[in-house]
């Protein structure tokens, strides 16, 4: 994959990312991350972190169906691996997390940025 196709890639999974959930499920997925009860993985999905309420991990469920649905479409139309599309999402996810929020690392740990 060369460095163009992968920002193009990186650009339209996070352009989409704000049409894969309904705008309440953004909102509470702002706040459980404003909370500290859920972040962002390498993969491009998001997960909830030990302790989180049954309700985030609801949601949690609901936003990675959204966004692997997405994530397949851009592999699918750009004729790469969905793989590919998500570790992009996921650099780039966890790039735009703000200070103070927590993300998963490549060790499977959370880190608070």
């Amino acid at each position: 994959m060369t460095p163009t196709f992968r920002r193009i890639a990186a650009a339209a999974a996070l352009a989409l990312l704000s049409l894969a959930t309904p705008a309440h499920a953004d909102d509470a997925l702002a706040a459980a991350k404003a909370a500290g009860q859920a972040g962002e993985r390498p993969d491009g999905l998001v997960a909830a972190r030990p302790g989180a309420p049954a309700a985030v991990e609801t949601l949690v469920g609901t936003v990675n169906a959204a966004r692997l649905s997405r994530y397949r479409a851009i592999a699918a139309q750009n004729g790469t691996a969905l793989d590919s599309v998500q570790a992009l999402a996921g650099k780039e996810l966890i790039a735009r997390t703000p200070a103070g929020q927590y993300v998963m690392g490549a060790d499977g740990q959370w880190i608070r940025k």
